[in-house]
């Protein structure tokens, strides 16, 4: 039964129009058009993440229900805003593009993060200080939102406000890479 349902299976690039945590869904837009692709909150947390942009990158595995197309895994989410097209913010101005996509990637567990403030703050392992996490930082990584206790990896800098993040990934991206 498995291999037929993997049989209906179709990857497709597209981009985020909007996903709502607090609704637990959202929905893709397919770059070879058809109908928007309903992305549930559970195929986002099984991809290791609780939020995304809207507008970013997206590629995924989609099936053909009786209620519409829908995701049922993410194989990848980027965002073309990230590199050096892009201006740095200010709090990295001191430091160069080299050195922000050099930075080795931690696995971290966030400790607070308020969208409407803009800023949170998580806790990196073998790290006894707090990291900084700015909202567009957020946004640049492809994500619009962090939980307390949701597992990332960051990429840590030393900033104008001591250790902060310059990337926010899935948290399996930092345990494979580091």
């Amino acid at each position: 039964m498995e291999l037929a349902i993997e049989e209906c299976l179709e990857r497709v690039l597209g981009r985020v129009k909007w996903f709502d945590p607090a609704k637990g869904f959202g929905f893709v837009v397919s770059d070879s058009g058809g109908p928007d692709i309903l992305l549930h909150a559970n195929v986002l947390r099984n991809f290791g993440q609780s939020s995304v942009a809207d507008g970013v990158n997206i590629e995924l595995k989609i099936q053909e229900t009786s209620k519409g197309v829908q995701a049922t895994e993410i194989l990848e989410i980027w965002s073309e805003e990230v590199g050096d097209e892009t201006p740095p913010l200010e709090d990295f101005s001191d430091v160069s593009a080299e050195e922000l996509r050099n930075a080795p990637l931690k696995p971290a567990r966030v400790k607070w993060f308020d969208k409407g403030k803009g800023f949170g703050f998580a806790n990196a392992f073998g790290c006894d200080q707090d990291i900084f996490v700015h909202i567009e930082v957020l946004r640049r990584s492809g994500l619009a939102n962090l939980m307390p206790g949701e597992a990332v990896a960051l990429r840590i800098i030393d900033g104008r406000r001591g250790k902060m993040a310059a990337e926010v990934c899935a948290w399996e991206t930092g345990l494979q890479i580091g």
